[in-house]
């Protein structure tokens, strides 16, 4: 069949409930496009499914009609080509029909190199295949010639300059390189003719300080650019969509409603076969050597039934981990034909399995979350996530890199290990299955973000400060931005504080009524009088190219003991954010309490104390807020199931949810053996909190352990706000181990104090002062002054050629903390709290159950327990003292159970529990 008759059968062609058809889509597009379409998707029709996916079908004609757009829809589905094709059809249809000028018509904005180098790929073949349908017709060599390039930090110097002689028509870039190609005095004027910005990854980006800096970006170059170019944003599957979409279009004007904007809501429109999957219905007795055969024997015969598969854990360790233990175990699995993916592998080897990826050779890959985002996987058949990947949105986005052909089933299976990720997941699997996505949080109004920005319009050239403050304002996470927040970062920036200077920390702009500096004259342009802002300097604009950015340098601390000063191994100081002096952690297989840091070097005390902070912590994404809800949500419902019926009930409920029966089984016995044990009061519900208060008898220490199922943020902070006011009351020192699940609070049995009336007590509108106060001497809050006065210009990364480490970083910020903590609303250190408070330690999720608390719509409970319930296993294995390896781990898991068990199946110990604790308690 030929094109022609192709496309007038596809005009009869509907794949959605629309009334659009394939035909209604293809008339818009100019007759090459539309052979080029048939022919590379014609094979389709046959099968009488159209060939333009529905966000294709969707998305084309409203790009087409200049509209802003924002497409949401699995990976796979056809987004790219959705975003491209009204583009390419106009750039091919101006080219032939009054020709290009020498510039950049199209951005594409990726978080990632190795995206943009997959999209110049992906684009390479419309392109060529369109130019050679165009020389066919002509009988010519001659064609048009749609540019395409590449642009981001590892392009080289030359090629560089080649884009400036013949320049790309659609640019692929990062938003960091957007940023410097805006401070450009020569590319700059390549921005003028910009007509459409395509974001991909958009979901990647909003909820992290990279999307702030380019959302500011975006409104630069529409103060730029001669026409509004139009905005088009790519995302997986996200909440809430007008959220997204808002801050993809930001605001004409200050203080209006966003740009109009059109949504392209294709997020279900894969079929998706998700199940989930438990070595065994016992996690608890079940040795655990039997329990990793099963898993990898389970892992091979997934494996041996699909082409190619990927493999998802939560950790880079644990990635290498199934690897070697795949190989170790089973014949067949070699260098040829499986690898490992992730952050910590060099460049080469990383692009060497991404390549296998892309043409199939790989039968089987383990990766962490770097290839969550980026490179298009044809062959992948089949995703199994190892483990909780901690909410939907990054459950669908990792599932969804399975199927990538059109039509094709998206087939993911999830094993999880322990019992509460157990639950997690089966709560995760229902709640996507019903269509529940996770929020997105963006950061609001970010003051080192907005230093660089102001920064770089300033060196561009001196301008109204009323214009600076508008462009500003027009992007979405600075809708709200105050006079008087722009009033501290200016005298941050001009260096208006006695003694800043002295500090080495030096005036970026000058801001005067039409008065510059001494040496530069007024600017007839503008009236006198008029507030104005430039840059100070003669390196401004050096050093602003070679520092802006958002993504913070790390770096690993060495530690060293404080008697011998040995030194014992190392730490990542992502891991530091979460110790105080007087935990205890695990190194190399002995216990260290922490005392202090200086710099990149971290002072301990061997100890023999429990650990109390577990040594995976930082690795681990935390569980979603929003997903947490749906797992108390859940809880209650199975409580009520229990009180209803039976265990027989629960597991003919569970078999709704998408599980398999080791796992129904699994669950149910959780809580039967919590309900019998505790009662149903010791369950977190969304209605309610739970607090056990259990009592160590060995170690003279009483335990809180708090089921608060909100996610390890909201549980770091409220645990820190707990634990700041605890101390007040007692005069004690106060440990916390957090969870996803849940956080203990521990101190000693001699000091009393109500935890419940505490949390009942806390106003929310005190959250945030007590949260700013349990911060102060903490390693988090040094952590983050560094990055965010490094990100704000204060500490130079790179200055005339010298480049500052991470931990040069670090001691920098330790000198310039004391002195900036005692300025008065500066601008970094107010920016500190703001990012630690609200974005690390959920403010918002904290004020809202603290409120619903005192709205008497979540009741706090508390009850002694002689051990830890079953649903608390997990945190209280945080502070068991034996916990080195996961083979400890396992013993105390099974010690704790069966004492849970002997007090069940004894009913006169069950019954004298309570009031044996009760005793212990006076």
């Amino acid at each position: 069949m030929g094109w022609k008759e192709l496309i007038e059968r596809v005009g009869k062609t509907t794949i959605d409930s629309q009334s659009v058809t394939d035909g209604d889509v293809l008339e818009r597009l100019d007759p090459l496009v539309q052979e080029w379409w048939v022919r590379e998707f014609g094979e389709y029709v046959d099968e009488n499914k159209g060939f333009f996916t529905p966000p294709q079908k969707r998305a084309i004609p409203l790009i087409d009609d200049d509209e802003h757009t924002l497409i949401c829809a699995p990976t796979g589905s056809g987004k790219t080509l959705a975003s491209f094709t009204a583009i390419i059809d106009e750039l091919f249809t101006r080219e032939r029909e009054q020709g290009l000028d020498n510039s950049v018509y199209c951005l594409y904005v990726s978080p990632l190199k190795s995206l943009a180098n997959d999209i110049h790929r992906n684009l390479t073949v419309p392109l060529d295949g369109i130019a050679e349908i165009e020389r066919e017709r002509a009988d010519t060599d001659n064609a048009s010639n749609i540019r395409h390039a590449i642009r981001h930090g590892d392009t080289k110097d030359s090629e560089r300059q080649r884009m400036l002689e013949e320049t790309p028509h659609i640019l692929n870039t990062t938003p960091e390189t957007l940023a410097i190609l805006l401070n450009s005095p020569k590319f700059r004027e390549k921005l003028r003719t910009v007509e459409y910005v395509v974001v991909d990854e958009i979901h990647a980006l909003a909820s992290g300080k990279r999307g702030t800096h380019l959302s500011v970006s975006l409104e630069r170059l529409e103060a730029l650019a001669d026409g509004s170019p139009t905005r088009i944003g790519c995302s997986a599957t996200i909440d809430p969509l007008s959220t997204v979409a808002e801050f993809l279009v930001g605001q004409a004007e200050p203080g209006s409603d966003s740009r109009p904007y059109e949504i392209v809501d294709a997020r279900f429109a894969r079929e998706f076969d998700i199940q989930l999957q438990s070595p065994t219905a016992d996690l608890i007795h079940t040795r655990r050597d039997v329990i990793q055969d099963r898993f990898y024997r389970k892992l091979h015969d997934l494996i041996d039934d699909h082409t190619n598969t990927l493999v998802f854990t939560n950790t880079r360790s644990g990635a290498e981990r199934v690897l070697h233990n795949l190989r170790e175990r089973f014949e067949g699995y070699d260098e040829e034909n499986s690898g490992c993916h992730h952050g910590s592998l060099s460049k080469d080897e990383r692009e060497r399995i991404e390549g296998a990826l892309k043409d199939g050779s790989l039968e089987f890959v383990s990766t962490s979350t770097s290839l969550e985002l980026g490179i298009d996987m044809p062959h992948v058949d089949l995703v199994v996530q190892v483990g909780s990947p901690k909410s939907v949105a990054s459950l669908l986005q990792r599932v969804g890199r399975a199927g990538h052909r059109v039509g094709q089933t998206v087939t993911g299976r999830v094993i999880a290990l322990d019992r509460d990720e157990l639950i997690e997941c089966a709560v995760m699997l229902k709640t996507a299955e019903e269509g529940f996505v996770d929020s997105v949080d963006i950061p609001s109004k970010p003051q080192d973000v907005a230093a660089q920005h102001v920064y770089g319009m300033a060196i561009g050239e001196i301008r109204p400060e009323a214009e600076v403050l508008h462009i500003l304002r027009r992007a979405y996470p600075y809708r709200d931005y105050t006079d008087e927040e722009f009033e501290q970062l200016a005298r941050y920036l001009t260096a208006d504080y006695e003694g800043l200077e002295a500090k080495n920390v030096y005036a970026k702009i000058w801001r005067d009524r039409n008065d510059p500096p001494e040496g530069e004259h007024h600017h007839e342009e503008f009236p006198v009088g008029l507030p104005l802002i430039g840059k100070r300097g003669r390196l401004a604009r050096v050093i602003y190219m070679t520092n802006i950015g958002t993504i913070p340098d790390s770096f690993s601390c060495d530690v060293f003991t404080r008697a011998s000063d040995e030194w014992v191994g190392q730490l990542d100081e992502t891991y530091l954010d979460t110790l105080e002096p007087g935990d205890v952690f695990v190194l190399g297989g002995s216990n260290f309490e922490y005392r202090y840091r200086r710099g990149s070097k971290v002072y301990v005390d061997r100890t023999s104390a429990r650990p109390t902070v577990p040594s995976w912590y930082s690795e681990r994404l935390p569980l979603s807020y929003d997903l947490g809800k749906e797992v108390l949500r859940f809880q209650r419902e199975i409580v009520d199931k229990y009180e209803e019926g039976d265990a027989a009930s629960v597991r003919h409920w569970l078999r709704q949810f998408p599980l398999d029966d080791d796992s129904v089984r699994a669950i149910a016995r959780i809580f039967e053996h919590q309900i019998r044990y505790a009662g149903v009061e010791s369950v977190s519900t969304d209605e309610r909190l739970a607090i056990e208060v259990e009592r160590d008898h060995d170690e003279y220490e009483r335990r809180f352990h708090v089921h608060s199922n909100y996610g390890r943020q909201f549980n770091d902070g409220l645990s820190r706000l707990l634990a700041y006011r605890c101390a007040q009351e007692t005069n004690a020192n106060v440990t916390v181990a957090v969870a996803d699940n849940g956080f203990t609070i521990s101190m000693p049995l001699n000091r009393k104090v109500d935890v419940q009336g505490i949390i009942e007590d806390t106003a929310p509108e005190n959250a945030r002062e007590l949260l700013r106060a349990s911060l102060d001497g903490t390693d988090l809050l040094q952590r983050y002054f560094r990055i965010n006065a490094t990100r704000s210009l204060m500490i130079l990364k790179r200055y005339k050629g010298y480049e500052k480490s991470a931990s040069e970083q670090q001691v920098s910020s330790e000198m310039l903390l004391g002195f900036a903590q005692d300025l008065d609303e500066f601008a970094v250190i107010e920016e500190t709290y703001r990012e630690i408070i609200e974005d690390k330690l959920d403010l918002d999720g904290i004020e809202e159950i603290l409120d619903a608390i005192q709205r008497g719509d979540i009741d706090v409970v508390s009850q002694p327990v002689n051990s830890p319930t079953p649903r608390a296993f997990g945190l209280a294995t945080l502070s068991a003292s034996d916990v080195v390896l996961a083979e400890d781990e396992s013993a105390v898991l099974q010690s704790f159970h069966e004492r849970v068990m002997d007090e069940i199946d004894d009913p006169e110990r069950a019954a004298d529990r309570v009031g044996r604790t009760a005793g212990a308690e006076e």
